[in-house]
């Protein structure tokens, strides 16, 4: 019999402090805030510093936020879905330090942003293919379909250079758009 009541306390308290670990994890990590499409979540992580400063400065920072570039536009369910594979993908990388100083975007990611350019540039990206018909033989085989936008536009959105050194003042970012 004393046992069995060991077993249940000392499972009561497992379960507690499990309990107590996921709510400190939880509040350290901000997780509840990546629920929101607020820009400012992009920086909980300091790694994301520079590709949020460069943004702030760019003419999509009044236009677009970061969900609506990054993530897919289409849904609820996809875009959750998107970002709870995102987040994992984040806090594993974040946590055991995986990631590139100079970050890169995921092939799903750059499918993401890419849907997202054509969507909201729909009528520059119809004019591009209707050119690309009329003026074929001058193409001489490149089809812009083929092609990301930042191919041509690479420094839109975050800029020419974007790594942990090439924003200075970086750090103070949090403190700025807090």
């Amino acid at each position: 019999m004393k046992n069995s009541k060991w077993l249940i306390k000392s499972s009561v308290a497992s379960f507690v402090i499990a309990i107590g670990l996921f709510v400190y994890v939880v509040n350290e990590s901000k997780a509840l805030s990546y629920l929101s499409s607020d820009s400012k979540n992009c920086i909980n992580c300091h790694v994301m510093n520079t590709q949020f400063a460069t943004w702030k400065h760019s003419p999509h920072a009044q236009r677009a936020s970061c969900v609506e570039c990054h993530l897919p536009t289409e849904g609820f369910f996809e875009t959750y879905l998107a970002k709870g594979r995102d987040g994992w993908n984040h806090s594993v990388a974040f946590t055991f330090n995986t990631y590139a100083h100079a970050i890169q975007i995921s092939e799903n990611g750059a499918e993401r942003v890419q849907a997202n350019c054509i969507s909201c540039h729909s009528s520059v990206v119809q004019n591009m293919l209707d050119n690309a018909a009329r003026y074929e033989d001058l193409a001489a085989g490149i089809q812009p379909v083929d092609r990301k936008c930042w191919d041509c536009h690479q420094d839109v959105a975050h800029g020419k250079n974007r790594s942990l050194i090439t924003t200075p003042n970086a750090l103070s970012v949090r403190r700025e758009v807090n």
